[in-house]
């Protein structure tokens, strides 16, 4: 019944919410710059799709029995190691994504298969009771909530958590404010969030990139990239764009692959050049 209501939803969202699928069409134009108006806003209609599937399942995840888990994440053993062998070097681990995926439910493998401590770096939603609905889904699964803020602050109790070798993922692809690495995304320029990069040259915590991808009803595959470590030989600005870099390298190859999975519901690239100062002359 979840998926019959999320199907009907879909549709009616692509067809009311004409700003919206303007937009993710427009988003999109950087993948497929070749394809009509017309075809660009039939992808973002399996965009849609794709992203209400993922809700239904990351909300039946929360409550899956423990004997089930194994069947709802597609992983290997290797996979599983990857994070303690990670931690296992004591300076905690700064997990990078970005808006692409189900990456909330990177959050129930981490607490419930990985059983390692998670502390999240989000953004505080516009609607109070949203952020509300937020902060109390993390606490469900034992996740610990570090809202961002433009304040030396945020940056400090990320050090904390890191120091406890604790697991800190953070979505690296939208900036805020003057927390902003410039990097090439999708062949265009864009801002990422610098802070991920900036915490890895100051604690030589290694950034690891992982990706959530939904491969069915109820299933999840789990994808991490190469790890990043901002070079502290390397003067700070160079490292921590070099660093930058890589993660959009990796997260474009990504959403190359599965565009549908790429969930930005604005005009992404307006708002990348609105915030871009002006190229030199």
């Amino acid at each position: 019944m979840s998926y019959a209501i999320g199907r009907s939803g879909t549709w009616l969202a692509w067809r009311l919410m004409r700003e919206t699928r303007a937009a993710i069409a427009d988003n999109l134009r950087a993948i497929f710059p070749d394809e009509s108006d017309r075809t660009l806003e039939r992808r973002a209609r399996a965009t849609l799709g794709a992203y209400a599937g993922d809700v239904i399942d990351f909300l039946l995840a929360l409550r899956t029995p423990e004997r089930d888990l194994q069947t709802l994440f597609s992983y290997t053993q290797a996979d599983e190691k990857l994070f303690t062998n990670l931690l296992a070097q004591g300076r905690g681990l700064i997990l990078v994504s970005g808006h692409y995926g189900n990456w909330e439910a990177g959050g129930v493998f981490l607490r419930r298969i990985v059983k390692q401590p998670v502390t999240i770096v989000a953004m505080a939603e516009a609607n109070p009771e949203v952020n509300r609905i937020r902060r109390e889904i993390r606490d469900l699964i034992g996740a610990d909530t570090i809202e961002v803020g433009q304040s030396l602050d945020t940056a400090l109790q990320i050090r904390r958590r890191l120091a406890d070798n604790t697991i800190v993922p953070i979505l690296m692809d939208r900036h805020l404010g003057r927390d902003r690495v410039a990097v090439n995304f999708l062949g265009r320029r864009a801002w990422f969030l610098r802070t991920p990069a900036l915490m890895s040259f100051m604690t030589g915590a290694p950034m690891l990139p992982c990706f959530m991808e939904r491969i069915g009803p109820g299933r999840f595959r789990i994808d991490a990239g190469v790890q990043i470590v901002a070079d502290r030989h390397r003067p700070r600005d160079e490292a921590i764009q070099a660093a930058a870099q890589d993660f959009a390298d990796q997260l474009g190859a990504r959403v190359r692959l599965h565009p549908d999975y790429w969930y930005q519901f604005y005009r992404y690239w307006d708002a990348q050049h609105d915030s871009l100062p002006a190229e030199p002359a």
